[in-house]
């Protein structure tokens, strides 16, 4: 692989516009070396030339004078004036200048006056302003991981003093509180604890240069207890739960600190993941610095290459001398975070500390793409059976046929709508991971637990294995004359396959990727329970898939009817469907999923106080509307249901479209880059996006087939026809996945999130200074 693609992929997509422009320097390089051939025939200057002598003398102008004693060296080292030349007398190509060290880096390129100079002038200037870029942003990161470690250091002495607090006896914290004496004396054996908070300076603690001193200034005499530093501190840790929240309402929360042990393992385990975020950001700005090194040697030893020059020495010893080279604040801290959270928080188990601190990606293996590709053709086989089934059986022009589509087709039909909306997150897996969209990130995922797409390709190819059998048992005992006697048990097998699925799904050993199905359970929990969570990204994007699966939902609620009265007895499911219940709970079942919508967007809206969530807010209430008056226009329940629906929905679909297109995908931007798009883009082709826009506005109006009293066609069967539909608006979806994603990734690298922040337990009192 060549550098340039090794070093795209090894980027850190949120930050990619802060790297080394590598391509757009090798570009120059290109116009460098096509001047150079076309005037390859040209006669090399004569070695001793005038030109070649007045070269030298005007180089030396620009060196520095050592001095007549060593004296004017160290003057200059005290000033950080640093001077970088070309040193072979024989090609004295650059001077490189920075002023204190630290920038702005300036390289004067020597030569310009040669025929096409100017070429190698301007690649000069260009890398000049990529590595000042480059430097800067380094620095700026450097001063906030060092403004994060002195607040985890503040965070480790409240977590000490707290467990001193909840494990020791009142006794031994009286005992704590007496200044320690100047002999070297043992103290006892409780206290064993508070000694070793004394020593965790110099055995791998993170500790601020301010802490620094005041410990060396009170070591001479008194030290402060670290009991004390909870009299200035307040903490938060109650997990946010419908209680909790329903009490923050009533009352103001509890920041007492007298917890019992199980609230200081809440806080234990917050500092865990808080030490695992920031170890993890520490070594992304290792390997931002380490790219970047090698970008900066890559793209000078080309330039050597392509002009025959010797100018690469210079420059990257500057580099190795900039901040950027030779900053090891950040090596330092990581050796610090591993030997602390070891310590504190692994019981001194390195291989346990580590593991946690850098989980192991997820590895591709065979098996999955092998047994994924063989459930996949013995789908296919199956799904060809049926169709065989279907053709010689006649089944078709049965007169079971409509019995068969009114109460059984229904049942299966849940699961085709699940399958195909997998097969879409599928190809959304496949195409972020493609275009480098970092989906793993945005949704929270634990590392080294996503899935890809081929994990869920083999979920949904196993589904649909499973289900196709289903089918063809069902109906072959419709036409088994040994089983046909015993309708009740034929039609059990939907219910059958139901409960499977949810016995999967819910089941807590660890198998069948156990994490990822307790992450989507937790957040369809979260879901459910709006308003009573705060609002996260992967809860609210699942509230939208559901939305578009409202016709499986209603297939949920078709199961419990037709197997609760009884109706499966009889493959009749009349007695159901013309229940005033069952019609009450058509409407509220459709409505859920827009009614927990519009609960997350009014708990985003009293935290966030934007006002975008008003607008989204009552998008979701007319959705609202527009279902109630659809479905009471399909029930037949009197002509002003039809006028409410046509009004409703053409609003809706208006609102919505213009939603999906300008706020969630932003785009259609009037002065962007990218003529009525955005001015960035992961896909290359623009058509792409405008196909995009097209279908999105076309499949928005699928909905409107029942307003407008299409319920019948003459290849469809009705229940059919409500399928496609529904099919057609999982598509749809699964194409707004991909560009919602796509523009809240771009949007964490206009800002340069690439980790999550995670809120810390303790926060000191600003009234009072920290001990």
């Amino acid at each position: 692989m060549k550098f340039g693609k090794e070093f795209a992929s090894q980027m850190v997509q949120e930050w990619q516009t802060a790297y080394m422009d590598y391509n757009s320097l090798k570009n120059i390089l290109k116009d460098i070396m096509r001047f150079r051939q076309r005037t390859q025939t040209a006669a090399p200057t004569p070695a001793g030339s005038s030109s070649s002598s007045s070269l030298k003398r005007r180089v030396s102008l620009y060196r520095a004078f050592s001095g007549l004693t060593n004296r004017y060296n160290n003057f200059r080292n005290s000033h950080h004036n640093d001077t970088f030349a070309a040193a072979d007398d024989d090609d004295h190509v650059i001077l490189v200048n920075a002023e204190e060290g630290s920038g702005p880096y300036q390289t004067k390129f020597m030569l310009s006056s040669e025929e096409g100079g100017q070429y190698e002038a301007v690649f000069f200037k260009r890398l000049d302003e990529e590595f000042n870029k480059v430097v800067k942003f380094y620095k700026d990161k450097v001063d906030e991981v060092m403004k994060d470690a002195d607040n985890l250091t503040q965070q480790m002495d409240a977590l000490i003093a707290l467990r001193i607090k909840v494990d020791i006896t009142p006794i031994s914290i009286e005992l704590s509180k007496v200044p320690a004496p100047a002999a070297t004396g043992r103290r006892p054996g409780r206290m064993d604890i508070i000694e070793e908070v004394d020593q965790m300076d110099s055995e791998g603690g993170m500790v601020g240069k301010e802490q620094k001193k005041t410990n060396n200034s009170s070591s001479a005499g008194f030290r402060r207890s670290p009991i004390e530093v909870l009299d200035h501190v307040k903490m938060n840790v109650e997990a946010e739960t419908p209680v909790s929240t329903m009490m923050k309402l009533l009352k103001s929360s509890n920041s007492d600190l007298n917890c019992t042990k199980g609230e200081l393992r809440k806080v234990e385990d917050i500092l865990r993941q808080a030490f695992a975020e920031f170890y993890k950001q520490l070594r992304l700005l290792k390997n931002y610095s380490f790219l970047n090194q090698m970008a900066f040697s890559k793209i000078m030893k080309k330039y050597d290459k392509i002009t025959s020059r010797n100018a690469s020495k210079a420059y990257l010893q500057m580099v190795d001398k900039s901040y950027l080279g030779s900053s090891d604040e950040v090596s330092k801290l990581i050796e610090r975070v591993e030997s602390t959270f070891i310590k504190h928080f692994s019981n001194g188990n390195r291989r346990k500390g580590m593991k946690t601190l850098k989980p192991q990606a997820r590895r591709e293996k065979h098996r999955t793409t092998f047994v994924m590709g063989l459930f996949v053709g013995c789908a296919i086989a199956l799904l060809l059976a049926v169709i065989v089934i279907i053709q010689v059986k006649n089944i078709l022009n049965s007169p079971g046929r409509q019995i068969y589509m009114d109460n059984i087709f229904p049942l299966y039909s849940f699961f085709g709508l699940i399958i195909l909306h997998m097969l879409m997150y599928a190809g959304n897996l496949f195409f972020w991971r493609r275009y480098r969209v970092n989906y793993s990130f945005i949704f929270g995922f634990k590392p080294g637990t996503e899935l890809g797409y081929r994990q869920v390709l083999l979920l949904a190819s196993g589904l649909s294995l499973v289900t196709l059998a289903a089918v063809i048992s069902n109906l072959e005992m419709e036409i088994d004359p040994r089983t046909k006697n015993f309708p009740g048990v034929t039609e059990l097998v939907p219910l059958a396959l139901l409960l499977l699925l949810l016995l999967i799904t819910f089941c807590p050993f660890n198998i069948l990727y156990h994490s990822s199905r307790f992450f989507l359970i937790k957040c369809a929990f979260h879901s459910f329970l709006a308003p009573l969570y705060k609002v996260t990204l992967p809860d609210f994007f699942l509230a939208d898939q559901l939305t578009s699966q409202v016709q499986a939902l209603r297939s949920l609620q078709f199961y419990i009817c037709y197997y609760m009265w009884g109706d499966f007895r009889r493959r009749n499911s009349s007695t159901c469907l013309n229940h005033n219940v069952f019609k009450i709970f058509t409407i509220i079942v459709a409505v859920i999923p827009y009614w927990l919508r519009f609960l997350q967007c009014m708990r985003r809206l009293v935290e966030e106080k934007g006002k975008a969530h008003i607008f989204n807010g009552l998008k979701y209430f007319l959705t609202i509307v527009a279902i109630t008056a659809r479905t009471g226009n399909e029930l037949k329940w009197g002509n002003i249901w039809l006028i409410t629906a046509w009004a409703s929905s053409i609003i809706v679909t208006i609102l919505a479209t213009y939603w999906d297109i300008v706020i969630d995908w932003g785009l259609l931007r009037i002065h962007s880059k990218n003529a009525l798009l955005r001015d960035k883009l992961v896909i290359p082709h623009k058509t792409v996006y405008f196909v995009a826009i097209v279908l999105n506005m076309i499949l928005r109006l699928a909905w409107m087939q029942s307003v407008m009293g299409i319920y019948n066609v003459p290849i469809l069967h009705r229940q059919a026809l409500i399928v496609v539909v529904a099919c057609l608006e999982i598509i749809r979806r699964g194409i707004w996945n991909f560009f919602r994603l796509e523009n809240e990734h771009l949007n964490n690298v206009g800002k340069y999130r690439a980790f999550k922040s995670v809120p810390l337990p303790f926060y000191y009192d600003q009234s009072t200074k920290h001990p």
